[in-house]
């Protein structure tokens, strides 16, 4: 099973950018899907992005965040841009070896140990 390990995380102000890059073990990184999820205090896990040949976004999101790979590295990353005090949670990366992994966690196979994202107002 793939293993995912997450950096990247951080304090910034509101307004900055922050780029979190996730590496994945195995030879398989291709096939799978990566997703992006967050948590904040408090509340349930949620999707944020996922791409398996382009990405797709969650409303809160879309426009200020962008999901990438490198196959050849075995890297997912998110550039986040425009961050908002909201945006505060640890972010966790998973893979999904679905066709269609979609949004919810459980077609999310694999999942990181999570990297802190904390945005000041």
């Amino acid at each position: 099973q793939v293993q995912l390990v997450e950096s990247g995380g951080g304090l910034v102000q509101a307004g900055g950018s922050l780029k979190l890059s996730c590496v994945a073990s195995g030879r398989t990184f291709s096939t799978y899907a990566m997703g992006w999820f967050r948590q904040a205090p408090g509340k349930e896990r949620e999707f944020v992005a996922v791409i398996r040949w382009s990405g797709e976004y969650a409303d809160s999101v879309k426009g200020r965040f962008t999901i990438s790979r490198d196959n050849a590295k075995n890297t997912v990353y998110l550039q986040m841009n425009s961050l908002k005090p909201e945006d505060t949670a640890v972010y966790y990366c998973a893979a999904s070896n679905r066709i269609v992994a979609g949004t919810s966690e459980a077609r999310y196979d694999a999942w990181g140990q999570g990297t802190q994202v904390t945005v000041s107002s």
